[in-house]
């Protein structure tokens, strides 16, 4: 007697294999899920703790700067009227400078950029028309400005603020101005330089021109770098965040921040490598404090996977063994288990014709609009499917309702909606057999004309348009319609394109005062319009 061969590989191991390869997807899943979230929550906080360190620094700046103009506004008041006195201005530029520490040297020059005052003295300019851009600036604005940077006469890169003075009758005498050290020490260095710096992070102080105005590495002062962000992101926003290539094609998350009342920007970068180094940590343990539950899950999948095996072994053992003499009560005993399978095959078929036939329910109603009973985008497409598929040459009517906002906006959405009725209504008595008629969207529609021609596509479309006219429809009266149309060969273009000439059309038949038919226009040259005016 021939013995069955028996198979490699049993019902148990296979779902015990599989409860393996589930495990082992999921926890992969679970590493992956966490490395993921955990990496997105370092980089956004990251981020945003770079915008508001940049956005705290552009704001101290600000204060500096709005500190800065108040003292030259007193100092200007103090001076306007007595300009004329050559030692009050002296010892006034000598309290500015000595008694705020805000500037590196002040000045006070009259309308015609003639230094009259300046501390230090020691800066022999006193007597000098100036003829830098900063001075320039102030004299021709006439109001506070806190100038871009750029080199003075003494050869020292620096930022001017300047206020106008004035006398009692409103005449302009000068201006006072105090000059701010970039390179040199300064309060607004000793400003940045207090900030604590960790991890690799740097700060960029740029202005409009992308001149390094601060950075930790002093030989960057003063030059200029490639923009660090796109122009578009400083320029609609106060303060903002991005992840970026720095100048050395370094990946780093950049959080930046405008200066008030100025052109500077201040950018704080820190590597994006530094800031998910502890992601490699994190992960170890993660993987360290799941391996023994999953262990524990292996083992019991292994159990429940043997339980499940079980009748079906049963059932296989007892039919190897028909000719015993208690076999047919044994498989009696276990009949009922198949008996279920047979319920659940059957149900399952029943089901699944249940389901084949809602599920041709649901398509009907999803390619149907619910309005208007008329075809939607999707059941159009359907249409548009099968016409490219037998290369079959059609024409598309693209309408649309005209002034239908003012219909909604006079009568209410509900007069909107019955409007929208009977007009697709009239299209549904005005197509022929064979076309296609679709609600496009609001109140636009579409009408496939398979097979017709330029002529008989515009006379279709007058037709349309003239019956719509006729209806009145209670309380709008007459309601008109715009219409553009195309015509597609099969062989010279997309259908896409067919459809966009329409619309092109359509919006023409609008601009020439609605109520119109306008074909699209043919070799660059557009077809009169029908319309009734």
């Amino acid at each position: 007697m021939l013995r069955l061969l028996r198979p490699k590989t049993d019902l148990r191991t296979l779902i015990t294999l599989l409860a393996v390869a589930s495990i082992v997807i999921a926890l992969a899943n679970s590493l992956y899920a966490a490395w993921r979230v955990q990496r997105e929550i370092l980089i956004s906080n990251t981020l945003e703790a770079n915008r508001v360190y940049a956005a705290k620094l552009a704001a101290t700046t600000g204060q500096f700067f709005q500190q800065a103009q108040s003292q030259l506004a007193w100092t200007a008041g103090a001076i306007g009227a007595r300009f004329d006195d050559d030692a009050l201005l002296q010892t006034e530029v000598e309290r500015l400078r000595q008694q705020t520490n805000s500037f590196n040297s002040v000045v006070i020059v009259d309308a015609g950029g003639w230094v009259r005052a300046i501390s230090p003295e020691s800066m022999m300019l006193k007597g000098v028309q100036l003829h830098t851009d900063s001075a320039r600036e102030a004299l021709s604005r006439r109001t506070a400005l806190i100038g871009q940077p750029s080199i003075s006469a003494a050869n020292n890169l620096l930022v001017f603020v300047s206020r106008p003075v004035w006398s009692a009758s409103g005449s302009y005498l000068g201006y006072v101005g105090g000059t701010i050290y970039l390179k040199r020490k300064s309060v607004l260095n000793e400003l940045l330089l207090s900030q604590f710096y960790r991890d690799g992070t740097q700060l960029y102080v740029l202005d409009r021109e992308n001149r390094v105005l601060y950075h930790q590495n002093g030989q960057l002062v003063g030059k200029k770098i490639a923009p660090l962000l796109p122009q578009s992101a400083t320029s609609y926003a106060s303060s903002g965040y991005q992840e970026i290539n720095n100048e050395q094609s370094v990946p780093v998350l950049a959080g930046y921040a405008r200066v008030p009342d100025s052109d500077w920007t201040i950018f704080v970068l820190k590597p994006t490598r530094i800031t998910l180094a502890p992601l490699s940590n994190l992960l170890f343990q993660v993987i360290q404090r799941s391996l023994p539950l999953a262990l524990l899950t292996l083992a019991a999948a292994w159990l429940l996977a043997r339980l499940i095996a079980m009748p079906l072994w049963q059932l296989a053992r007892k039919a190897s063994q028909m000719d015993a003499q208690d076999a047919a009560i044994e498989i009696n005993g276990i009949r009922s288990w198949y008996f279920e399978s047979s319920q659940i095959k059957r149900a399952l078929l029943s089901g699944i014709g249940l389901m084949q036939m809602k599920i041709g329910q649901l398509k009907s109603e999803v390619q149907t609009d619910p309005l208007t009973q008329l075809l939607n985008r999707r059941g159009l497409q359907a249409v548009l499917d099968y016409l490219a598929t037998t290369r079959q040459p059609f024409a598309v009517l693209a309408l649309d309702i005209d002034h239908f906002k003012r219909v909604n906006d006079t009568w209410g959405h509900d007069v909107g909606d019955r409007v929208i009725q009977r007009v697709a209504q009239q299209l549904k008595n005005c197509a022929r057999q064979t076309d296609v008629a679709c609600r496009s969207g609001g109140e636009e529609f579409l009408i496939i004309l398979p097979g017709a021609d330029h002529d008989t596509a515009m006379m279709m479309a007058e037709r349309v348009r003239q019956a719509t006219q006729r209806q009145t429809i209670e309380p709008v009266g007459e309601v008109t319609l715009s219409i553009g149309v195309s015509c597609w060969l099969a062989e010279r273009e997309a259908i896409a394109h067919c459809f966009r000439r329409a619309d092109e059309a359509l919006y023409s038949a609008k601009r020439a005062g609605r109520n119109c038919v306008l074909a699209a226009a043919l070799q660059e040259e557009a077809r009169e319009p029908i319309c009734d005016r």
